[in-house]
């Protein structure tokens, strides 16, 4: 559809329109969530409560490390963490919210591709040529950032959370919900905060962002890179660090990005 054609759709068109999109991104998240409900065992014992087993793929490099350096302290989650279940219909609730979070983390490229669909046709053919690609590097980002937050951040946080102790007369037995709340928001805000470049080069193409501004609030932004950090993650310095040094590094990456629509916009108007 072309732009003027998009143009003479009336209000009440467009939004059937968007109602089908919605339709059909929540139709992908439905399917994929009866998919992780199914294969409950998979999605709880191998993802969900694998930062905490102590064969996990990073807990077993930490604990190489800790013996080949003599350094215990990295040796991380090597006890096995049982958890408790409160409530009456505790597991079967919780079994239903983890399927749907699984359908929105495994549907988002389709998502994201149905959202581009819809605003597609409000665009100018140049606006669209520039835009190619969005989806895949928006796709790719989103999985980076869950698959860095679920390796590297969550057994971390596990470790720290599970063994922290106020004192010896206190014994953690950690609730499940509490437990899969943690890894979740922790899994699903990196996910979204490495959606940063895409955000920061839609902003930069629409000219409410540029490069120098990016530049003369640099500072401000390892502020705030810093205070998400502590908002997502547990209240240990590393965690935090870890968490931090990839947000300056995508600001970086936004720059360099929004330095380079500005050097188009200059030579289109040069031009």
């Amino acid at each position: 559809m072309a732009k003027s054609q998009r143009e003479e759709m009336t209000f009440l068109q467009h939004l059937e329109e968007l109602r089908w999109h919605l339709v059909r991104s929540f139709v992908a998240i439905f399917v994929v969530a009866i998919v992780a409900f199914i294969y409950k065992d998979i999605v709880f014992d191998t993802i969900i409560f694998g930062p905490s087993d102590p064969g996990f793929f990073t807990n077993r490099i930490l604990t190489g490390f800790a013996t080949k350096f003599n350094m215990p302290a990295l040796a991380i989650n090597q006890e096995e963490i049982r958890f408790q279940n409160i409530l009456m219909a505790g597991q079967f609730t919780t079994h239903l919210t983890v399927s749907v979070i699984a359908g929105l983390v495994v549907a988002f490229p389709y998502i994201f591709w149905e959202f581009w669909r819809f605003i597609k046709p409000a665009l100018y053919q140049e606006e669209v040529n520039h835009s190619r690609g969005a989806i895949f590097f928006a796709s790719i980002l989103f999985s980076v950032g869950i698959l860095f937050s679920y390796y590297v951040i969550c057994p971390l946080s596990v470790h720290f959370l599970a063994t922290y102790h106020v004192s010896d007369k206190v014994e953690n037995i950690l609730n499940l919900g509490s437990y899969i709340g943690t890894i979740t928001s922790i899994v699903m805000a990196g996910g979204i905060l490495f959606e940063l470049p895409i955000l920061i080069y839609f902003l930069a193409k629409v000219g409410l962002v540029t490069a120098s501004a990016l530049k003369k609030y640099r500072r401000h932004a390892i502020v705030v890179s810093l205070l998400l950090a502590a908002i997502i993650t547990p209240p240990d310095v590393i965690s935090q660090v870890l968490v931090c040094v990839p947000l300056i590094f995508l600001y970086e990456v936004s720059i360099v990005i929004a330095k380079r629509i500005d050097r188009k916009r200059r030579k289109a108007q040069a031009a």
